[in-house]
């Protein structure tokens, strides 16, 4: 049997079936409402950025057990035949809202709730983690490095060779690309995503050529249009020389060497030699290019120091986390069979019923949030929106432009103060629940201890 791990239902926890299974048996059919939220952020993070809801409605739009899966379940010995058999017509019919992709968001802030009856929300839950929490702690990463990079140094995603595994290498492609990215070296991504394409040569090319001058020549001829040299094989100003000479021999043929990439050493001081040895060799409107271990602390600093670098690639450092460590999100039960439900445990504990967030803006920026209770009506825009009704679109998908506007437009509606990159430093962003919200959990909790 042969299955696709991004659409089989079976990728998923193990403790899924074995609560389907008791619900079966006991009956317990009635609807549920389940929110996903982050904790508390740690370290620098000031905020972060919603993303992968367009995977999740596209998963749960084809969600279905294959008769080839009905039977290996079947196979284990864990399940009973009549349990087995309700799969058979397992389809999503629920709600989902959400918010849009692009979307700043804080702590505790629900950013998608599923109201679906109890086994369909519960068996999506490992998946829809899975798919929320990457793409949402890339696209904040993302965004940081854009903020950092402030308009004035392009970048582009190099990190589908760190990534842990193919799914994770394209989807943080795509996230990166909402918060603001230009483009991504996985081609991929590029085809599935429509995401702008860029690329160079691996130190290899050059290895595999008896001479780096010719190797530059050769990769120029046959990609008149898209022509950056990697120059650090062997010793960078030297391969800068020889680019030089390359890109003057390439310009009498008509060829235009767009930029120069350098992989390794101090950046700073790298680039710096490379553009005067460019300069000298009247190269300069070649560009420079910097990839390696870069991030949102690099690239500010890369600006601070006015150091001559034009575009940069971001690779491990945007796709893996870092310490400290980044954010979790939990996908927790806050009402089932009409009645709210929640979690009393230490560092752990919810907020029971289904819930909305509004915003308050003044002057453009961004001022304040309201936790509320959904069926509530407050003052500022709610965040989270109709995206999913008895298990149909409420609207066509959005196009991948659309979000990478919303996400531009939010990081620049955020307060100066957490724009900058030691923002979890400074004072949190309001965020304040409602009375109704308080005394709900006060009377859930007295009911349920």
């Amino acid at each position: 049997m042969i299955i696709d791990p991004a659409r089989s239902p079976l990728l998923t926890d193990l403790y899924q079936f074995t609560m389907l299974q008791v619900y079966h048996a006991a009956g317990m059919t009635d609807g549920a409402v389940f929110e996903l939220h982050f904790r508390r952020f740690a370290g620098d993070r000031a905020f972060l950025m919603a993303a992968g809801s367009e995977s999740v409605l596209e998963w749960l739009e084809q969600l279905a057990f294959s008769p080839e899966e009905c039977a290996w379940l079947n196979s284990t010995g864990r399940f009973s035949s009549e349990f087995i058999a309700s799969l058979a017509d397992f389809r999503f019919t629920g709600d989902v809202d959400a918010m849009p992709e692009g979307t700043i968001f804080f702590a505790e802030e629900p950013v998608l709730r599923i109201t679906a009856p109890l086994r369909e929300a519960q068996l999506i839950e490992s998946r829809v983690l899975n798919l929320i929490h990457l793409q949402t702690l890339v696209a904040a990463k993302a965004a940081r490095c854009v903020l950092a990079a402030g308009g004035r140094l392009p970048l582009v995603d190099f990190g589908l060779r760190r990534a842990y595994g193919a799914e994770a290498g394209m989807l943080a492609a795509r996230a990166a690309y909402v918060a603001g990215f230009a483009g991504t070296a996985t081609v991929l991504a590029g085809e599935r995503f429509g995401i702008p394409l860029f690329g160079t040569m691996a130190h290899s090319y050059i290895e595999a050529h008896p001479d780096e001058e010719e190797a530059f020549v050769r990769f120029g001829r046959v990609h008149p249009h898209n022509t950056t040299l990697l120059i650090d094989t062997y010793d960078i100003v030297r391969g800068a020389e020889r680019a030089a000479r390359a890109a003057l021999r390439l310009a009498a043929e008509g060829i235009r060497v767009q930029a120069v990439r350098i992989d390794s050493g101090n950046c700073a001081a790298v680039a710096r030699q490379v553009r005067a040895v460019l300069d000298r060799n009247g190269c300069r409107d070649v560009r420079i290019m910097a990839t390696g271990n870069l991030d949102e602390y690099a690239l500010a600093g890369l600006l601070a120091a006015d150091v001559p670098v034009d575009a940069c690639g971001i690779g491990t450092r945007l796709v893996i986390p870092s310490a400290p460590p980044d954010p979790d999100c939990a996908y927790k039960l806050v009402a089932y069979a009409g009645r709210p439900r929640l979690k009393c445990s230490a560092g752990k504990a919810t907020w029971p019923g289904a819930k909305q967030v509004w915003r308050e803006y003044r002057d453009g920026m961004m001022v304040a949030d309201t936790i509320g209770l959904a069926e509530e009506k407050l003052p500022g825009r709610p965040l989270l929106v109709p995206m999913l009704r008895n298990g149909k679109r409420v609207a066509v998908p959005e196009p991948l432009a659309a979000a990478r506007t919303r996400a531009a437009a939010e990081c620049a509606a955020l307060p100066a103060e957490l724009r900058r990159l030691d923002g979890g430093d400074s004072a949190p962003f309001p965020v304040e629940r409602t009375p109704a919200v308080v005394q709900l959990r006060s009377a859930t909790e007295r009911e349920f201890r």
